[in-house]
Protein backbone atom coordinates (compact mmCIF):
# COMPACT_ATOMS: atom_id res chain seq x y z
CA UNK A 1 0.00 0.00 0.00
CA UNK A 2 1.33 3.25 -0.54
CA UNK A 3 1.70 5.98 2.46
CA UNK A 4 -1.80 7.26 1.97
CA UNK A 5 -3.51 3.94 2.76
CA UNK A 6 -4.28 2.81 -0.84
CA UNK A 7 -3.85 -0.74 -1.45
CA UNK A 8 -1.38 -1.42 -4.08
CA UNK A 9 -2.13 -4.27 -7.13
CA UNK A 10 -0.35 -7.22 -7.73
CA UNK A 11 3.26 -5.97 -5.36
CA UNK A 12 2.62 -8.96 -3.00
CA UNK A 13 2.84 -12.30 -3.92
CA UNK A 14 0.69 -13.74 -0.65
CA UNK A 15 -1.74 -10.94 -0.84
CA UNK A 16 -3.91 -12.21 2.62
CA UNK A 17 -0.63 -11.24 4.38
CA UNK A 18 -0.81 -7.82 3.29
CA UNK A 19 -1.38 -5.06 5.98
CA UNK A 20 -3.30 -2.59 4.39
CA UNK A 21 -4.60 -0.06 7.28
CA UNK A 22 -2.17 2.25 7.15
CA UNK A 23 -2.73 2.82 11.16
CA UNK A 24 -1.78 -0.81 11.74
CA UNK A 25 1.60 -0.39 9.71
CA UNK A 26 2.31 3.07 11.76
CA UNK A 27 1.67 1.00 14.72
CA UNK A 28 3.72 -1.55 13.64
CA UNK A 29 7.17 1.06 12.92
CA UNK A 30 6.18 3.16 16.21
CA UNK A 31 7.14 -0.42 18.38
CA UNK A 32 9.89 -1.59 16.72
CA UNK A 33 13.23 0.01 18.38
CA UNK A 34 15.26 -0.68 14.82
CA UNK A 35 15.11 0.20 11.71
CA UNK A 36 16.72 -0.83 8.27
CA UNK A 37 18.14 1.23 6.23
CA UNK A 38 18.93 -0.02 2.86
CA UNK A 39 21.34 2.10 -0.10
CA UNK A 40 23.08 1.39 -2.98
CA UNK A 41 26.62 1.95 -3.48
CA UNK A 42 27.52 1.84 -6.92
CA UNK A 43 25.25 -1.30 -7.05
CA UNK A 44 26.23 -2.87 -4.00
CA UNK A 45 23.59 -3.23 -1.52
CA UNK A 46 24.92 -1.63 1.87
CA UNK A 47 22.38 -1.98 4.94
CA UNK A 48 22.47 -0.65 8.43
CA UNK A 49 20.73 -0.47 11.60
CA UNK A 50 18.96 2.45 13.02
CA UNK A 51 17.49 4.29 15.61
CA UNK A 52 14.84 6.41 14.54
CA UNK A 53 11.64 8.87 15.01
CA UNK A 54 8.58 8.86 12.37
CA UNK A 55 6.12 11.53 12.64
CA UNK A 56 3.68 9.15 10.30
CA UNK A 57 5.01 10.34 7.19
CA UNK A 58 8.77 11.09 7.26
CA UNK A 59 11.43 9.21 9.24
CA UNK A 60 14.41 11.03 10.74
CA UNK A 61 17.43 9.06 11.91
CA UNK A 62 21.45 10.55 13.15
CA UNK A 63 24.83 9.61 12.38
CA UNK A 64 28.38 11.14 12.15
CA UNK A 65 28.98 13.86 9.81
CA UNK A 66 31.25 11.53 8.25
CA UNK A 67 31.01 8.08 6.93
CA UNK A 68 30.01 5.47 4.35
CA UNK A 69 26.21 5.84 4.81
CA UNK A 70 26.44 9.86 4.00
CA UNK A 71 28.73 9.07 1.37
CA UNK A 72 26.53 6.82 0.07
CA UNK A 73 23.25 8.78 0.31
CA UNK A 74 24.85 11.83 -1.70
CA UNK A 75 25.63 10.15 -4.52
CA UNK A 76 22.27 8.12 -4.30
CA UNK A 77 19.68 9.65 -1.99
CA UNK A 78 16.79 6.69 -2.79
CA UNK A 79 16.24 4.39 0.43
CA UNK A 80 14.46 1.27 1.44
CA UNK A 81 13.16 0.95 5.38
CA UNK A 82 12.66 -2.34 6.96
CA UNK A 83 11.12 -3.08 10.28
CA UNK A 84 10.17 -6.16 11.51
CA UNK A 85 8.27 -7.56 15.10
CA UNK A 86 8.69 -10.94 15.90
CA UNK A 87 5.73 -12.35 17.68
CA UNK A 88 7.18 -16.03 18.26
CA UNK A 89 8.38 -19.13 16.52
CA UNK A 90 5.71 -21.66 14.97
CA UNK A 91 7.24 -25.19 15.71
CA UNK A 92 5.92 -27.98 13.17
CA UNK A 93 6.50 -31.81 12.91
CA UNK A 94 9.01 -31.42 10.34
CA UNK A 95 11.61 -28.51 9.82
CA UNK A 96 10.50 -27.53 6.53
CA UNK A 97 6.88 -26.80 8.14
CA UNK A 98 8.43 -24.61 11.15
CA UNK A 99 7.65 -20.78 10.63
CA UNK A 100 7.91 -17.32 12.17
CA UNK A 101 4.60 -15.27 13.24
CA UNK A 102 5.53 -11.87 12.45
CA UNK A 103 4.87 -8.50 11.47
CA UNK A 104 6.90 -6.06 8.99
CA UNK A 105 6.80 -3.04 6.92
CA UNK A 106 8.98 -2.11 4.19
CA UNK A 107 9.23 1.31 2.74
CA UNK A 108 10.53 3.41 0.09
CA UNK A 109 11.39 6.62 0.08
CA UNK A 110 14.25 9.89 -0.44
CA UNK A 111 16.65 10.89 1.80
CA UNK A 112 18.17 14.47 2.65
CA UNK A 113 20.88 16.05 5.21
CA UNK A 114 19.20 18.40 7.77
CA UNK A 115 20.96 21.71 8.01
CA UNK A 116 18.91 24.09 9.64
CA UNK A 117 19.38 23.94 13.06
CA UNK A 118 15.27 24.08 14.51
CA UNK A 119 14.43 21.57 12.31
CA UNK A 120 17.61 19.01 13.54
CA UNK A 121 16.41 20.04 16.42
CA UNK A 122 12.54 18.91 15.87
CA UNK A 123 13.55 16.01 14.15
CA UNK A 124 15.83 15.00 17.65
CA UNK A 125 13.08 15.45 19.29
CA UNK A 126 10.63 13.14 17.39
CA UNK A 127 13.87 10.62 17.58
CA UNK A 128 14.18 10.69 21.15
CA UNK A 129 10.14 10.75 21.83
CA UNK A 130 10.44 7.39 19.87
CA UNK A 131 12.67 6.11 22.82
CA UNK A 132 11.95 8.32 26.06
CA UNK A 133 9.22 10.22 27.64
CA UNK A 134 11.67 13.01 28.68
CA UNK A 135 12.90 16.14 26.95
CA UNK A 136 15.87 17.00 26.09
CA UNK A 137 18.36 20.15 25.22
CA UNK A 138 21.19 19.70 22.62
CA UNK A 139 24.43 21.24 23.10
CA UNK A 140 24.97 23.57 20.14
CA UNK A 141 28.59 22.03 19.76
CA UNK A 142 26.96 18.57 19.93
CA UNK A 143 24.22 19.82 16.84
CA UNK A 144 27.57 20.97 15.20
CA UNK A 145 28.91 17.60 14.80
CA UNK A 146 25.69 15.30 14.30
CA UNK A 147 23.97 14.63 11.20
CA UNK A 148 20.41 14.55 11.18
CA UNK A 149 18.83 12.86 7.95
CA UNK A 150 15.32 12.93 6.80
CA UNK A 151 13.36 10.44 4.83
CA UNK A 152 10.45 11.06 3.05
CA UNK A 153 9.14 8.33 3.04
CA UNK A 154 6.77 7.68 -0.88
CA UNK A 155 5.38 4.01 0.06
CA UNK A 156 4.83 1.31 3.15
CA UNK A 157 4.06 -2.34 2.48
CA UNK A 158 3.25 -4.00 5.61
CA UNK A 159 2.91 -7.93 5.92
CA UNK A 160 2.14 -10.20 9.02
CA UNK A 161 2.21 -14.36 9.27
CA UNK A 162 0.15 -14.58 12.38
Amino acid sequence: MNIEGKAGEGLMRRNEKEITDKAVIDSIIRRCEVCRLGMSDNGQPYVVPLNFGYDGQVLYFHCAKKGRKLDILRKNNQVCLEFDMVERVVEADTACEWGTAYKSVIGFGTARLIEDAQEKKKALDLLMAHYSNRSFSYLEAVLKRTAVVKVTIHTLTGKQSI
